[in-house]
């Protein structure tokens, strides 16, 4: 099995989707990167300067990452930060898409082609593992399989098994809290709920939008 091949079945071994947790892993390294690397790059500071910083999500991603890692602290995104407020306030707008949406959506096509290539290896490692390909990404997967219809219907057959036996621990979770129950559920079944949202939904946003309202800006920098 090569690299990719191998990554990628590091991925299975975990519950949820693997190539949302792949993509997830890409996109805080390259904020560290970025981060470490790159804040006075010239290159990447017109990147900034031409979408006016990140889209709401990765800038507060950004943000989190640097205050949770000693390395960083904020000085890297105030730094950015600054300099796109000066571009706004000069009266230049918005001109591009937020530069780790693009790398990412680069990186999610890479995954998806490279499970594609490698699926008939790795079919009986995703057969036996905890994970779930979720909707998305199990389409999409699906489209790249069309001129394979064998190893397309393995696939199909696999990935029901696993929805079936998702909504038995879920109908389960649910059965544990009827007044007769006389059990308590187990962790998997109360993992089922969260598996499910994953599958149809994807994964969560690490920061939630509220919780700067809920808690104030000062609680970021430590200051609440």
């Amino acid at each position: 099995m090569d690299i990719a091949g191998i990554k990628l079945s590091e991925a299975f071994k975990g519950s949820g989707c693997p190539v949302c947790r792949a993509m997830e892993k890409f996109e805080e390294d390259e904020i560290a990167t970025i981060l470490y690397e790159h804040v006075t790059d010239p290159e990447i500071r017109r990147k900034f300067r031409e979408s006016l910083g990140l889209c709401t999500r990765h800038a507060w991603r950004t943000l989190e990452i640097a205050l949770g890692n000693p390395l960083l602290g904020p000085l890297g995104v105030s730094i950015i930060y600054e300099d796109v407020l000066n571009v706004y306030l000069r009266g230049e707008r918005e001109r591009d898409e937020c530069l780790l949406c693009r790398l990412v959506k680069d990186k999610e096509k890479i995954l998806v082609e490279a499970l594609a290539n490698r699926l008939e290896e790795l079919l009986p490692e995703y057969r036996s593992s905890p994970a779930i390909l979720c909707r998305r990404h199990y389409e999409m997967l699906v489209e790249k399989l069309k001129k394979e219809p064998k190893l397309l219907k393995k696939l199909e057959e696999v990935q029901r098994e696993k929805l079936m036996e998702l909504d038995s621990r879920l109908k389960a979770f649910i059965d544990a809290y009827d007044y007769r129950s006389t059990r308590r559920p187990t962790k998997e079944e109360a993992r089922a709920l969260e598996e499910t949202i994953e599958f149809l939904k994807g994964r969560p946003v690490v920061m939630s939008a509220g919780s700067e309202n809920r808690r104030g800006r000062g609680w970021l920098l430590g200051l609440k």
